[in-house]
């Protein structure tokens, strides 16, 4: 089986090269912010980060393919690297600290293309998490000074911390009954948001998280990282990785629940 390793440390090379770049324009008096079509936020940052991420791949890895939030998908083959220049750009345009850049390698395999890599960095908060497939998930400064994550063992609802993005996405699909029933049933709940639900999962300070609605570049890198820590990532549907449209992601131990009440009422 492929280790992976070098492609995991480019990962860490361009997500260098992000923050740089990303931090460079974070709380910017002129950072310029546009509308996208489907009227979410876009700015200068995310759309550089992307070019710089590409660039660097196209002299590293010149014959795997690139999909990218901003720039669509380009080439093709075995191999695709999924990137999220700026995972929470809203929080980034309004100078909140939480977001990160999503670097995955994903491969084609049975089921479609799967992660085999993944890096999550978040400058404006000191933090990285990385993963690669059959070596574990860590998080810490580099790839020398860094911790193994694992998941909780938290095995019931009652003890269980349950984090979430917003409201709204869930009233709009119908699962809200289920939704606010499931909170009512843990022990806390806190709207964390984007990127860090997930990894806080891995690392055991969260039990579960859920989004209904994300896409592909949103979860690619996350979905490694949480399941090489030991836990569970699927979509709402229980279709196991990134592919639904959608996210759950447990310690494992609990996840059929946290899909129950999700799907209860839907």
């Amino acid at each position: 089986m492929p280790d992976y390793l070098d492609d995991l440390r480019l990962a860490h090379v361009l997500a260098d090269a992000a923050d740089a770049a990303t931090m460079d324009r974070f709380k910017a008096l002129d950072l310029k912010v546009e509308t996208k079509p489907d009227m979410t936020p876009v700015s200068e940052a995310d759309k550089a980060a992307e070019e710089l991420i590409r660039g660097h791949l196209g002299r590293a890895r010149p014959r795997d393919a690139i999909l990218g939030e901003e720039y669509g998908v380009e080439g093709t083959g075995p191999r695709r690297w999924v990137i999220d220049p700026i995972d929470g750009t809203k929080n980034y345009v309004r100078g909140v600290p939480v977001w990160a850049t999503l670097i995955s390698l994903m491969e084609a395999g049975e089921g479609g293309f799967q992660p085999v890599v993944g890096v999550v960095s978040a400058p404006a908060l000191g933090r990285r998490w990385w993963a690669a497939k059959g070596h574990g998930a860590f998080s810490g400064r580099s790839l020398t000074k860094a911790s193994r994550l694992q998941v909780s063992r938290v095995s019931k609802l009652s003890d269980a911390s349950f984090a979430y993005s917003s409201l709204s996405g869930w009233e709009e699909q119908g699962r809200l009954d289920g939704f606010l029933d499931l909170t009512r049933e843990v022990w806390r709940t806190r709207a964390y948001g984007d990127f860090w639900p997930y990894m806080m999962v891995a690392e055991g300070a969260v039990d579960m998280c859920a989004e209904p609605e994300l896409s592909l570049w949103d979860m690619a890198a996350t979905a490694i990282v949480v399941t090489e820590a030991g836990g569970t990532f699927t979509g709402l549907d229980a279709r196991p990785g990134p592919h639904s449209g959608n996210a759950a992601a447990s310690n494992g131990l609990l996840h059929d629940e946290l899909l129950g009440y999700l799907n209860q009422r839907y």
